[in-house]
């Protein structure tokens, strides 16, 4: 190599290589400093390329199957300059690269951060040339090498961790051996890689895009997130020697996205953030959470947390009427509610399904007018909140019969359908426009605080009205709603507006960076919810993440118990039928939200822990921790054990001292022991089916 780039702060040491001819090549990123000496020089270098770009009708080289390797002009482009500069978050690295034959300039881009381990990293494209550039891959990270530490090879020592999500079952993880996953050594360069993918609007259904690989010899984690709103891919690929990760947006193999780069044009890919850490994959997590807090859009609903009572799940189902709303609204206000949320069917006399679009109130629902139950709402000291799916119009819906067809995605000619509603265009001025006027209508009108901004359908690969590609169309549809979302904000900037989509099927940082609260699932059994809820700081920060507490018409105490605890760690999403509970049950919950509020200020500063690993719903222990210095809050469920006593990995804190007490519910004790040697805390819980908040003074 003639020149070296070498980045050591925050955790993270990188070495770029520019060689006699001016290629570049990322030799080295990773939590543990690089040897020069051993880092790849001359010729060999060649396959750890800093970029991949495949441009249409040019050569791509090598046995690449599925992958996207050995693209062109990507191997063509030569590096140009550098820069490192600060900026308020920590520094940035900007490395400029061009390939002659088709004046195509490239930049990647690391910004780090001096918080955390954390590079987020993304490429910009600009055609300098005069004639198009059709782009069919660009990636947004690309490292190869990833298991290149300790001696082993790399099948004998790689586990793949994969969140796996679906609607009533979000934020699966499974951990599996590369040979398991049927990625195996085979001596050479192979074509197989291991592929994961999401297209259409739902960018977290099958997957959420976000991994974790892990050396088990050299102890070394890495994991990432794909900060997309729409399509993405990512890929795992083992040649003779090593591996080779890369991660993008949409692709044309994968997406159906491809876009032609005029002369002058420019086009920037879909951010991507990678942690590098040592020991534990909780560390990954806890790099990321950090991560996550720096780059969202700093808001009062994250720093107050308030409660939030939404009438819909185990309660009303999509069916308020005044009659049922006043005596709701006024028992959650004596629980201690904030926020109450009206959710599905305000809007209809009847069934709503295929008639959303026009967000006009139910005179048949609301005689008196919706005026009625949002005043009594407001009243009561909480502020009133509404159900929306503003991107969708349901194909009965009055309106879309009269407006144009530029309105909505379209396929073949014909405006797309999926499950009783269109797609709404966001590229298109006059959809802004009436997504403006409804929101503007509810907050002057009403004086609406929240919407709960639900999304139910999956439009698929995109429209191909105005763009170059189907996927080109849906990836500029997303940015434009984002941009359309940041003018509601200026706007109405005390506005809390949940992002949920079927639950989680939408919980991905291209709308977390945004939005201030997640719907987190549509889970209706409490006790399946315990390993979604205790999972889900693992992909979102808890602040962020509403949970469901529902308690039953016809539960008992460890039931009301049981859904207090699942939400108590998070953001409380309160529903059920408060006002028709045993006194009893009813202060069950009383007693919970008052002990969320003295604890809130703790979550939206706190990092997760999780003593049994990650959850599954084939768990039958599950325990999540959530530490700030000194303390630790830390629920703890006995599913379907047989055992009534677990001992819980603390080994973080062993040689220090833990005085460990119950939390909720109120005088309340289990029998505990705390191993401070080995780190170990053991519980006693001798019902199943039941939980515990406890509180862990750590000294």
């Amino acid at each position: 190599m003639s020149k070296f780039i070498r980045f050591d702060e925050y955790g993270i040491h990188l070495v770029l290589g520019v060689d006699d001819n001016k290629a570049i090549h990322l030799l080295h990123f990773s939590s543990i400093p690089a040897d020069i000496t051993t880092l790849p020089t001359g010729g060999n270098a060649n396959p750890y390329s800093l970029i991949e770009v495949q441009a249409s009708g040019m050569n791509q080289l090598g046995h690449f199957a599925e992958g996207h390797t050995g693209t062109v002009p990507g191997c063509r482009l030569l590096y140009e300059k550098h820069t490192l500069k600060k900026t308020p978050t920590g520094q940035m690295l900007r490395i400029s690269l061009s390939d002659k034959e088709t004046s195509l300039a490239a930049t990647v881009v690391f910004q780090f951060y001096k918080k955390t381990p954390v590079a987020r990293v993304w490429t910009e494209l600009t055609n300098k040339g005069k004639a198009p550039i059709g782009l069919e891959y660009v990636s947004s990270f690309v490292l190869q090498g990833m298991a290149k530490l300790g001696l082993k090879n790399w099948q004998d020592k790689s586990l793949l961790h994969i969140p796996h999500n679906t609607w009533f079952g979000e934020i699966q993880w499974t951990s599996r051996t590369l040979p398991e996953l049927g990625l195996n050594y085979i001596g050479m360069d192979g074509v197989k890689s291991l592929n994961y993918k999401v297209t259409g609007t739902w960018p977290s259904v099958n997957f959420l895009p976000q991994a974790a690989y892990e050396n088990t010899e050299s102890g070394e984690v890495f994991m990432w997130q794909i900060e997309a709103g729409v399509s993405w891919q990512w890929e795992l690929n083992g040649s003779h020697n090593n591996l080779r990760l890369q991660l993008s947006g949409p692709t044309e193999t994968d997406n159906h996205w491809f876009k032609w780069l005029e002369p002058g044009g420019s086009f920037t890919t879909v951010s991507a953030a990678v942690a590098v850490t040592q020991g534990k994959l909780e560390e990954g997590f806890r790099a990321l959470t950090e991560y996550r807090r720096i780059i969202r859009r700093k808001n009062e609903d994250n720093e107050k947390l308030p409660i939030i009572f939404n009438d819909y799940m185990n309660c009303l189902m999509g069916d308020p009427t005044t009659e049922k709303l006043l005596p709701l609204i006024d028992a959650a206000a004596k629980a201690g509610c904030e926020i109450f949320c009206i959710d599905a069917g305000w809007y209809a006399d009847g069934s709503w399904w295929n008639t959303v679009g026009e967000w006009k109130p139910s005179q048949k629902r609301f005689p008196g007018g919706i005026e009625e139950p949002i005043n009594r709402i407001r009243k009561n000291g909480m502020v009133p909140g509404l159900w929306l799916e503003l991107e969708v119009m349901g194909v009965d819906c009055p309106l879309a019969k009269t407006v144009p067809d530029n309105w909505f995605f379209m396929r073949h000619g014909q405006r797309v359908i999926a499950n009783g509603r269109y797609q709404l265009d966001y590229r298109t001025p006059a959809v802004r426009k009436h997504s403006d006027s409804v929101i503007d209508r509810l907050v002057k009108d009403y004086g609406v605080g929240y919407i709960k901004m639900d999304y139910n359908i999956n439009a698929g690969h995109g429209t191909e009205h105005n763009s170059d590609s189907t996927g080109d169309g849906l990836l500029e549809h997303h940015r434009a709603y984002i941009v359309w979302l940041k003018g509601v904000f200026k706007r109405h900037p005390k506005l809390v507006i949940e992002n949920c989509g079927s639950g989680g099927l939408r919980m991905t940082y291209g709308f977390l960076e945004h939005h201030s609260i997640q719907s987190s699932s549509d889970q209706m059994d409490y006790k399946r919810y315990a390993c979604i809820a205790a999972a889900s700081p693992s992909v979102i920060t808890p602040e962020q993440c509403a949970v469901w507490s529902y308690p039953l018409r016809e539960g008992d105490r460890e039931e009301v118990i049981f859904n207090m605890v699942n939400a108590l760690l998070m953001r409380i999403h309160q529903s059920g039928h408060l006002a028709e509970l045993t006194d009893e049950r009813r202060q069950l919950v009383h007693d919970g939200l008052k002990l969320y509020r003295k604890i809130r200020g703790d979550l939206k500063k706190s990092l997760p822990v999780w003593p049994l690993g990650l959850p599954t719903m084939q768990s039958d222990w599950v325990a999540l921790g959530l530490e700030v210095p000194g303390r630790m809050h830390m629920a703890v469920w006995r599913l379907g054990s047989k055992e009534a006593m677990k001992t819980l990995d603390l080994s973080r804190f062993a040689g220090r001292d833990i005085e460990v007490s119950v939390a909720y519910p109120l005088k309340t004790e289990i029998r505990s022991t705390w191993n401070k040697a080995l780190g170990q805390l053991t519980v006693e819980m001798p019902q199943q089916n039941t939980a515990r908040l406890l509180r862990l003074a750590i000294t």
